[in-house]
Protein backbone atom coordinates (compact mmCIF):
# COMPACT_ATOMS: atom_id res chain seq x y z
CA UNK A 1 0.00 0.00 0.00
CA UNK A 2 1.75 3.53 -1.10
CA UNK A 3 0.23 5.74 1.26
CA UNK A 4 1.51 9.34 1.12
CA UNK A 5 3.57 9.99 4.68
CA UNK A 6 2.67 13.17 5.10
CA UNK A 7 -0.90 11.66 5.76
CA UNK A 8 0.75 9.89 8.44
CA UNK A 9 2.94 13.10 9.47
CA UNK A 10 -0.56 14.91 10.07
CA UNK A 11 -2.26 12.27 11.59
CA UNK A 12 0.07 12.17 14.73
CA UNK A 13 -0.36 15.67 15.49
CA UNK A 14 -3.38 15.36 15.58
CA UNK A 15 -3.73 12.27 17.64
CA UNK A 16 -1.60 14.16 20.17
CA UNK A 17 -3.61 17.27 20.39
CA UNK A 18 -6.87 16.07 20.19
CA UNK A 19 -8.11 18.42 17.68
CA UNK A 20 -7.63 19.10 14.14
CA UNK A 21 -7.57 23.03 14.55
CA UNK A 22 -4.93 22.86 16.89
CA UNK A 23 -2.86 19.83 14.66
CA UNK A 24 -3.26 22.75 12.03
CA UNK A 25 -1.90 25.33 13.94
CA UNK A 26 1.29 23.47 15.03
CA UNK A 27 2.24 22.18 11.23
CA UNK A 28 1.23 25.64 9.63
CA UNK A 29 -1.49 24.58 7.78
CA UNK A 30 -5.42 25.06 7.17
CA UNK A 31 -7.83 22.89 9.34
CA UNK A 32 -9.47 21.89 6.39
CA UNK A 33 -6.13 20.80 4.76
CA UNK A 34 -5.79 18.96 7.66
CA UNK A 35 -9.19 17.20 7.54
CA UNK A 36 -9.08 16.41 4.24
CA UNK A 37 -5.57 14.50 5.02
CA UNK A 38 -7.13 12.63 7.81
CA UNK A 39 -10.26 12.02 5.90
CA UNK A 40 -7.80 10.15 2.44
CA UNK A 41 -5.87 8.56 5.10
CA UNK A 42 -8.76 6.47 6.46
CA UNK A 43 -9.83 6.47 2.99
CA UNK A 44 -7.12 4.39 1.76
CA UNK A 45 -6.81 2.56 5.62
CA UNK A 46 -10.55 1.37 4.90
CA UNK A 47 -11.53 2.60 8.78
CA UNK A 48 -12.27 5.59 10.52
CA UNK A 49 -9.64 6.78 12.62
CA UNK A 50 -11.11 9.55 15.03
CA UNK A 51 -14.35 10.39 16.47
CA UNK A 52 -15.65 14.01 17.02
CA UNK A 53 -16.42 14.72 20.51
CA UNK A 54 -17.30 18.09 21.98
CA UNK A 55 -13.88 19.01 22.94
CA UNK A 56 -12.05 17.99 19.54
CA UNK A 57 -11.89 14.59 18.33
CA UNK A 58 -10.17 10.42 20.18
CA UNK A 59 -8.89 7.98 18.16
CA UNK A 60 -11.48 4.89 17.50
CA UNK A 61 -9.79 1.84 18.87
CA UNK A 62 -8.01 1.03 15.47
CA UNK A 63 -6.95 4.66 15.24
CA UNK A 64 -5.42 3.88 18.84
CA UNK A 65 -3.58 0.68 17.32
CA UNK A 66 -2.37 2.48 14.17
CA UNK A 67 -0.94 5.44 16.27
CA UNK A 68 0.89 3.08 18.96
CA UNK A 69 2.91 2.05 15.36
CA UNK A 70 2.94 5.47 14.22
CA UNK A 71 4.09 7.04 17.19
CA UNK A 72 7.14 5.00 17.78
CA UNK A 73 8.34 5.91 14.02
CA UNK A 74 7.98 9.26 14.25
CA UNK A 75 9.36 10.33 17.23
CA UNK A 76 12.13 8.22 16.53
CA UNK A 77 12.82 10.19 13.04
CA UNK A 78 12.08 13.11 15.18
CA UNK A 79 15.09 11.86 17.18
CA UNK A 80 17.21 11.12 14.20
CA UNK A 81 17.24 14.70 12.84
CA UNK A 82 17.64 15.71 16.31
CA UNK A 83 20.77 14.08 16.86
CA UNK A 84 21.95 14.64 13.45
CA UNK A 85 21.76 18.36 14.07
CA UNK A 86 23.81 17.55 17.16
CA UNK A 87 26.51 16.50 15.32
CA UNK A 88 26.21 19.58 12.87
CA UNK A 89 26.56 21.93 16.19
CA UNK A 90 29.70 20.16 17.84
CA UNK A 91 26.74 19.14 20.67
CA UNK A 92 27.37 15.61 20.04
CA UNK A 93 28.55 12.50 17.71
CA UNK A 94 32.28 10.61 17.45
CA UNK A 95 35.29 11.07 15.99
CA UNK A 96 37.02 7.69 15.04
CA UNK A 97 41.02 7.75 15.06
CA UNK A 98 43.40 5.71 13.83
CA UNK A 99 47.45 6.53 15.81
CA UNK A 100 50.63 4.71 17.02
CA UNK A 101 51.64 4.62 20.59
CA UNK A 102 54.33 7.55 19.47
CA UNK A 103 51.68 9.78 17.40
CA UNK A 104 49.42 9.53 20.10
CA UNK A 105 52.08 10.48 22.67
CA UNK A 106 54.39 13.21 21.05
CA UNK A 107 51.84 14.79 18.62
CA UNK A 108 48.07 14.19 18.79
CA UNK A 109 47.37 14.14 22.87
CA UNK A 110 47.68 17.75 23.75
CA UNK A 111 45.53 18.52 20.75
CA UNK A 112 43.12 15.60 22.08
CA UNK A 113 42.69 17.55 25.38
CA UNK A 114 42.41 21.07 24.08
CA UNK A 115 39.63 19.84 21.55
CA UNK A 116 37.90 18.15 24.89
CA UNK A 117 37.68 21.16 26.79
CA UNK A 118 36.08 22.73 23.81
CA UNK A 119 33.96 20.30 23.01
CA UNK A 120 33.42 17.72 26.08
CA UNK A 121 30.58 16.20 24.99
CA UNK A 122 32.23 14.79 21.51
CA UNK A 123 33.33 11.19 21.77
CA UNK A 124 36.62 10.40 20.85
CA UNK A 125 37.65 7.14 19.86
CA UNK A 126 41.10 6.44 19.25
CA UNK A 127 42.30 3.09 17.30
CA UNK A 128 45.64 1.97 18.49
CA UNK A 129 48.02 0.54 16.06
CA UNK A 130 50.92 0.94 13.69
CA UNK A 131 51.38 2.66 10.29
CA UNK A 132 50.32 -0.28 8.38
CA UNK A 133 47.45 -1.38 10.17
CA UNK A 134 46.30 2.46 10.38
CA UNK A 135 45.73 2.70 6.50
CA UNK A 136 43.68 -0.31 6.12
CA UNK A 137 41.97 1.44 9.01
CA UNK A 138 40.94 3.89 6.68
CA UNK A 139 41.23 2.02 3.29
CA UNK A 140 38.30 0.31 5.09
CA UNK A 141 36.26 3.64 6.29
CA UNK A 142 36.95 2.53 9.87
CA UNK A 143 38.61 5.68 11.31
CA UNK A 144 38.03 9.42 9.85
CA UNK A 145 41.59 9.65 10.09
CA UNK A 146 44.99 8.43 10.54
CA UNK A 147 48.15 10.05 12.56
CA UNK A 148 50.97 8.09 10.61
CA UNK A 149 55.04 8.09 10.82
CA UNK A 150 56.66 7.99 7.37
CA UNK A 151 57.81 5.46 5.99
CA UNK A 152 54.69 4.54 4.15
CA UNK A 153 52.92 3.64 0.69
CA UNK A 154 49.36 4.98 -0.18
CA UNK A 155 46.77 4.46 -2.37
CA UNK A 156 46.11 7.61 -4.78
CA UNK A 157 42.92 8.15 -2.62
CA UNK A 158 44.64 8.86 0.66
CA UNK A 159 45.86 12.68 1.24
CA UNK A 160 48.43 13.07 3.38
CA UNK A 161 49.82 15.87 5.67
CA UNK A 162 53.26 15.82 7.34
CA UNK A 163 52.45 18.05 10.63
CA UNK A 164 56.21 17.16 12.76
CA UNK A 165 59.64 16.31 12.11
CA UNK A 166 60.83 13.71 14.30
CA UNK A 167 64.43 12.12 14.40
CA UNK A 168 66.07 8.10 14.94
CA UNK A 169 68.73 7.33 17.14
CA UNK A 170 70.69 4.67 19.21
CA UNK A 171 71.05 4.95 22.56
CA UNK A 172 73.11 2.87 25.26
CA UNK A 173 73.29 2.72 29.12
CA UNK A 174 77.03 3.10 31.64
CA UNK A 175 77.70 -0.70 30.10
CA UNK A 176 78.16 0.59 27.15
CA UNK A 177 79.99 4.01 28.54
CA UNK A 178 83.50 3.09 26.37
CA UNK A 179 81.63 4.22 22.76
CA UNK A 180 80.19 7.49 24.61
CA UNK A 181 82.78 9.60 22.85
CA UNK A 182 83.41 7.65 19.94
CA UNK A 183 82.15 8.37 16.60
CA UNK A 184 81.19 5.35 15.27
CA UNK A 185 80.67 3.65 11.38
CA UNK A 186 77.01 2.21 11.47
CA UNK A 187 78.67 -1.00 10.80
CA UNK A 188 79.83 -1.20 14.34
CA UNK A 189 76.19 -1.96 14.81
CA UNK A 190 76.53 -5.65 14.06
CA UNK A 191 78.60 -6.07 16.96
CA UNK A 192 76.43 -4.72 19.23
CA UNK A 193 73.29 -6.62 20.84
CA UNK A 194 70.40 -4.03 19.47
CA UNK A 195 66.80 -3.28 21.03
CA UNK A 196 64.50 -2.11 18.56
CA UNK A 197 60.54 -2.76 17.26
CA UNK A 198 58.95 -5.41 15.66
CA UNK A 199 59.47 -5.83 11.99
CA UNK A 200 55.88 -4.61 11.35
CA UNK A 201 55.87 -0.93 11.95
CA UNK A 202 56.79 1.70 9.68
CA UNK A 203 60.04 3.04 12.21
CA UNK A 204 61.26 -0.71 11.81
CA UNK A 205 61.21 -0.44 8.04
CA UNK A 206 62.86 3.09 8.14
CA UNK A 207 65.59 2.14 9.91
CA UNK A 208 66.33 -1.60 8.12
CA UNK A 209 66.42 0.11 5.05
CA UNK A 210 68.63 3.15 5.67
CA UNK A 211 71.25 0.91 7.26
CA UNK A 212 70.59 -1.81 4.29
CA UNK A 213 71.67 1.07 2.18
CA UNK A 214 74.77 1.34 4.08
CA UNK A 215 75.88 -2.42 4.12
CA UNK A 216 74.42 -3.01 7.71
CA UNK A 217 72.14 -5.43 8.69
CA UNK A 218 70.52 -5.63 12.33
CA UNK A 219 70.17 -9.09 14.24
CA UNK A 220 68.41 -7.72 17.12
CA UNK A 221 68.69 -9.55 20.39
CA UNK A 222 64.97 -7.59 21.57
CA UNK A 223 62.34 -6.88 19.27
CA UNK A 224 59.42 -5.45 21.65
CA UNK A 225 56.04 -3.68 20.14
CA UNK A 226 57.08 -0.19 22.52
CA UNK A 227 59.36 1.90 22.42
CA UNK A 228 58.87 3.08 26.04
CA UNK A 229 59.77 -0.67 26.64
CA UNK A 230 62.91 -0.46 24.33
CA UNK A 231 63.89 2.86 25.93
CA UNK A 232 63.44 0.64 29.73
CA UNK A 233 65.68 -2.21 28.53
CA UNK A 234 68.35 -0.16 27.25
CA UNK A 235 68.68 2.04 30.95
CA UNK A 236 68.98 -1.83 32.01
CA UNK A 237 71.77 -2.39 30.06
CA UNK A 238 70.59 -5.30 27.89
CA UNK A 239 72.00 -4.01 24.98
CA UNK A 240 72.00 -0.75 22.44
CA UNK A 241 68.74 1.19 21.36
CA UNK A 242 67.11 2.43 18.66
CA UNK A 243 64.37 5.21 19.35
CA UNK A 244 62.87 8.02 18.15
CA UNK A 245 64.71 10.82 20.18
CA UNK A 246 61.34 11.95 22.33
CA UNK A 247 61.03 8.51 23.80
CA UNK A 248 64.67 8.62 25.46
CA UNK A 249 64.64 12.87 26.12
CA UNK A 250 64.01 12.26 29.85
CA UNK A 251 67.01 9.31 30.22
CA UNK A 252 69.14 11.60 28.02
CA UNK A 253 68.41 14.58 30.06
CA UNK A 254 68.90 12.38 33.48
CA UNK A 255 72.58 10.38 32.07
CA UNK A 256 71.06 7.38 32.81
CA UNK A 257 71.31 7.08 28.55
CA UNK A 258 73.66 8.69 25.95
CA UNK A 259 73.55 8.76 22.60
CA UNK A 260 75.91 7.49 20.31
CA UNK A 261 77.62 9.61 17.81
CA UNK A 262 77.48 8.32 13.95
CA UNK A 263 79.90 9.72 11.19
CA UNK A 264 76.27 10.27 9.31
CA UNK A 265 73.12 10.96 11.21
CA UNK A 266 70.19 9.26 10.06
CA UNK A 267 67.80 11.14 7.97
CA UNK A 268 64.75 12.68 9.45
CA UNK A 269 61.36 11.70 8.99
CA UNK A 270 57.45 12.83 9.75
CA UNK A 271 54.24 12.48 11.54
CA UNK A 272 51.44 12.71 9.19
CA UNK A 273 48.01 13.31 8.61
CA UNK A 274 46.02 11.08 6.31
CA UNK A 275 42.51 11.39 5.27
CA UNK A 276 40.49 9.59 2.40
CA UNK A 277 38.77 11.37 -0.10
CA UNK A 278 36.42 8.59 -0.46
CA UNK A 279 35.33 8.59 2.87
CA UNK A 280 32.80 10.92 4.58
CA UNK A 281 34.01 13.30 7.04
CA UNK A 282 31.93 14.68 10.52
CA UNK A 283 31.84 18.20 10.93
CA UNK A 284 33.60 17.15 14.56
CA UNK A 285 35.59 15.37 12.75
CA UNK A 286 36.59 18.39 10.63
CA UNK A 287 36.74 20.64 13.47
CA UNK A 288 39.67 18.52 15.14
CA UNK A 289 41.70 18.39 11.76
CA UNK A 290 41.45 22.16 11.33
CA UNK A 291 43.00 22.39 15.18
CA UNK A 292 45.45 19.65 13.84
CA UNK A 293 46.33 21.20 10.49
CA UNK A 294 47.14 24.99 11.83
Amino acid sequence: MNINLEYYRIFYHVAKAGSFTQAGEELCISQPAVSQSVKLLETELGSRLFIRIPKGVKLTPEGRVLFSYVQKGYEYILLGEEQFHKMLDLENGEIRIGASDMTLQFYLLPYLEKFHEKYPKIKVTVTNAPTPETLEFLYDGKIDFGVVSEPFLARPEIDIMKVREIQDIFVAGNRFEYLKDETLEYKALETLPIICLEHNTSTRKFIDDYLKANDVVLMPEFELAMSDIIVRFAQRNLGVACVVRDFAKDALASEDLFELQFKESIPSRHFCIITSNQNPISTAAKELLHMLRS
